[in-house]
């Protein structure tokens, strides 16, 4: 549905067409890296992370030749930088899934598809990938009743019809509004779409990396924003700008799934802020300065108030 009125539609068409219409944002030459800084940007430590997290994963599976998944692949930094960080020889099925058109010069060993391939065992990887799956936004008006917000193409809001259905029932399980005032982005379409991914695996380890929250602190006004040049921006649905909202990551989790603080995902997986020992710097210099930048772009990728609050939804298949 797109519940337009006369110019005026739900933000989850409005973002659909912003983000991935024809001149959307994310079809924009620049990219994302163009906008915001991502873990996959701030160090080649977070790839190296995933390449481990994949032979991980072949290994406790018996994969001789896994798949490596990255759902939202961006210009397939994180893909690149895994393939670097793998032991030479290592065999994978790589696959790059994203909207916009394959990045010239990519690596030719990775596949580059619209859709998530079916089928396969491996690591399905999903990066900052669910906040940009467009959502409805759901606000309560003076007189009680939760009603969706509807938006022009400049940004400028109302509110229309009252939300009802899938969406209500969502919204009564998993975000319940009273107060007026009160907002929520309705994550229905996100959970489906997250089981739409894990389904695809025949085997393996799905994951799922974004800003969240879970029931026990919705944020009372919702999260719904725009970046542009590595700033926060008003949301305006015209391609300018990206659009994001933090994902209720408890709603998507399956059965067995666990949420897991960067921070802790990381350091399992060997990233650690540790500074190295000081008497490293008079018996090997450069291997000294090597370690302290390397523990710095880790510092940075599981900083509280920062990278390190992004949460990891794991669910193996």
């Amino acid at each position: 549905m797109t519940y337009e009125t006369g110019g005026w539609r739900g933000w989850r068409a409005a973002a659909e067409t912003a983000l991935y219409g024809p001149r959307g944002f994310y079809r924009r030459p620049e990219g994302p890296a163009g906008h915001f800084r991502t873990s996959v940007h701030a160090s080649p430590l977070f790839a190296a992370a995933v390449a481990r997290l994949l032979t991980d994963t072949a290994e406790s599976l018996g994969l001789e030749e896994p798949a490596l998944i990255d759902v939202g692949a961006g210009r397939g930094e994180l893909l690149t930088g895994v393939l670097a960080a793998l032991p030479p020889g290592f065999p994978v099925r790589a696959y790059g899934v994203e909207r916009a058109d394959r990045p010239a010069g990519l690596d030719r060993r990775i596949e580059w598809t619209a859709e998530i391939p079916p089928g396969l065992a491996g690591l399905l990887f999903a990066n900052e990938w669910l906040d940009n799956v467009p959502v409805d936004v759901a606000e309560v008006d003076g007189d009680g009743q939760v009603r969706r917000v509807l938006v022009r193409d400049d940004g400028e809001e109302r509110l229309g019809e009252n939300v009802t259905g899938a969406d209500a029932e969502w919204l009564a399980r998993w975000w319940p509004l009273s107060e007026p005032g009160t907002r929520s982005e309705i994550g229905r379409p996100r959970d489906e779409a997250w089981r739409t991914a894990v389904g695809a695996l025949t085997a393996g380890l799905a994951v799922a990396v974004d800003y969240a929250h879970t029931a026990v602190a919705r944020p009372p006004y919702g999260t719904l924003t725009g970046f542009r040049d590595g700033r926060e921006v008003r949301p305006v649905p015209d391609g300018s700008c990206d659009i994001t909202a933090h994902v209720a990551l408890d709603a998507c989790a399956g059965p067995g799934a666990e949420l897991v603080g960067q921070r802790e995902a990381l350091r399992k997986l060997g990233v650690s802020g540790e500074r190295p020992p000081l008497a490293l710097a008079s018996s090997d210099p450069a291997g000294y300065v090597r370690a302290l930048a390397r523990a710095g772009e880790a510092a940075e990728l599981t900083a509280r108030g920062g990278l390190g609050d992004f949460t990891w939804l794991m669910q193996r298949v």
